[in-house]
């Protein structure tokens, strides 16, 4: 009997493929075009009616859009007009000040300034031989009407001669000192003279009112001199005994001094103005006044004139 053949059959597992990597790509369009409809989503949220209206026009007929002349959404420059209409709208709302404001800024720093100059000064009486030596007699602060300084007789140490305009040589090295600083602001400059309540006795007709005014003229030329300009000079002014500094002691000798106003702008508009028109100069109290040539004229052709000179000292400065 014939044996019947035995067959198996052997199933050969196969192991599970790799799937590849088509749905890295399927995950990254979809994280993109996630992407994009966010960016949609800020910029509606972010644009303006115009620029809306503008992109919903360009995309209803882009051709028609273009030719018609209007302008496209986003520059062909690369600059996006978003940021071209935020600037226009920073441009025209400007911060505003009113006239109180600007006046309190500009006080500030007019002010600012003086402090400036008056720390300068103080640097330079420090550095300065000259000016160490006096420090004494020099005075310095601010007021109203701006930076004052103060050149105050001591005993035995006078900035005149007695009962004269006549600088001493010291007096002179003091304001031709002063007159680096002061010649370098813009601002202008007020003169005053002062003495004592001494009277003034030896000359007729002259006064303490004279002796001030002319010792004042005579510190304005030494200033201009040193190298202050001419037309910084807004007032020279002489007022005798009118305002001691020491009123308890009206003959000491710190009444007798001269003051140097450096003028913030309110006080120098106010002299132009008590002056008269702002546009008129001031008083030129080194030129004679009409009525003054008219009286030395009439000395003159009369014959009766006597011309007064002080002494000239070898260690003054002839101005």
């Amino acid at each position: 009997m014939d044996e019947q053949p035995i067959i198996i059959k052997r199933v050969k597992k196969v192991a599970a493929g790799h799937h590849g990597g088509s749905w890295k790509v399927a995950f990254a369009d979809f994280a993109t075009a996630m992407m994009a409809f966010f960016l949609v989503l800020w910029l509606t949220a972010t644009a303006t009616p115009e620029q809306k209206e503008a992109v919903q026009g360009y995309f209803r007929d882009p051709v028609g859009f273009t030719e018609g002349g209007a302008s496209s959404p986003i520059d062909l420059g690369g600059s996006a007009s978003v940021v071209e209409s935020s600037t226009a709208d920073m441009d025209d709302t400007p911060i505003r000040l009113d006239e109180q404001q600007i006046e309190s800024l500009s006080d500030q720093l007019e002010r600012r300034q003086m402090e400036e100059l008056f720390q300068d000064l103080q640097e330079q009486i420090q550095s300065s031989e000259t000016l160490q030596a006096f420090k004494d007699q020099l005075l310095i602060d601010i007021t109203d009407e701006g930076l004052r300084i103060q050149i105050v007789d001591r005993s035995q140490r006078p900035m005149f001669d007695s009962g004269s305009p006549v600088l001493k040589y010291y007096s002179q090295d003091i304001l031709f000192e002063l007159s680096k600083p002061l010649g370098s602001v813009n601002n202008k400059l007020s003169i005053t003279g002062h003495t004592d309540a001494a009277p003034f006795v030896g000359r007729p007709g002259y006064t303490n009112w004279e002796l001030s005014a002319d010792r004042a003229n005579t510190a304005r030329r030494a200033l201009v001199t040193g190298g202050v300009r001419p037309e910084q000079i807004a007032r020279v002014v002489g007022l005798s005994d009118a305002v001691l500094f020491d009123a308890d002691n009206p003959t000491a000798p710190v009444n007798r001094r001269i003051s140097i106003i450096v003028l913030n702008k309110k006080a120098a508009g106010d002299i132009q103005s008590r002056a008269g028109s702002r546009n008129e100069p001031l008083i030129d109290l080194t030129r004679p006044t009409e009525a003054e040539e008219g009286a030395a004229r009439q000395q003159l052709e009369s014959g009766d004139w006597q011309q007064e000179q002080a002494p000239v000292r070898p260690d003054e400065v002839n101005w």
